[in-house]
């Protein structure tokens, strides 16, 4: 079976983690939401040894995406996410890295949009898609069923959940993204959110002050 390895790598200001995983039977690679400091990322990846195959993208936002087009230009290995109406905010992107600091970021097109139920490999290793609007409307999560894995962006953290107070955020649907879409994985899956430790969806549903068993049943 396929077994991944994962490196996180917090970048930016915003210290958001970029995600590099490493397909151990291939030694193939895909970066997961590059927001920037590329050298650093391009670093941890050479200590790993294996090859960039792709880029992958749970959401549009500046911190997550602002590198993808200049990692895509350096590499040139496709982007992969996230779900096409997260063009809202790709195509936002120069405008908010002026905005907040960062270096330039370009508009890009993804080489492929994803939609839920979708797949993606990385080497031999299979992630899941499900899409999970709320955050934003065409945010995404992979998830690997082998390992009991997922890269979750920004729709749910340790102890808290993604904002929905951007344009075309809402909290109904990143609850029912939550709750209909990623509880079913099951209780046992470990996540790696867009900012933050890790957690596990069981943990969240015993202690999220958002997301709990107990705090949806107010």
């Amino acid at each position: 079976m396929a077994r991944m390895q994962v490196a996180i790598v917090p970048v930016t200001p915003f210290q958001q983690n970029c995600s590099i995983i490493v397909d151990e039977h291939t030694a193939q690679a895909a970066i997961v939401d590059p927001g920037g400091d590329l050298d650093r990322v391009l670093a941890t990846l050479a200590k790993t040894g294996a090859t960039l195959e792709k880029i992958l993208l749970t959401h549009g936002h500046l911190d997550h995406c602002s590198g993808a087009a200049e990692l895509r230009r350096r590499t040139g290995v496709p982007i992969e996410g996230p779900q096409r109406e997260d063009m809202f905010w790709i195509s936002q992107l120069p405008e908010a890295a002026a905005r907040h600091g960062f270096p330039p970021a370009q508009v890009f097109e993804p080489d492929r949009w994803l939609e839920n139920d979708d797949t993606v490999s990385v080497g031999a290793a299979v992630l899941e898609v499900r899409h999970c609007p709320g955050h934003t409307p065409g945010h995404i999560v992979f998830f690997c069923q082998a390992q009991r894995l997922a890269f979750v962006g920004d729709v749910i953290f340790a102890g808290s959940i993604g904002r929905t107070d951007f344009p075309r955020g809402d909290h109904a649907t990143l609850i029912r993204s939550i709750t209909q879409r990623l509880w079913p994985l099951g209780n046992d899956v470990t996540f790696i959110p867009g900012h933050g430790p890790v957690s596990s969806f069981g943990d969240e549903r015993q202690t999220n002050p958002f997301v709990s068993d107990r705090a949806l049943q107010r």
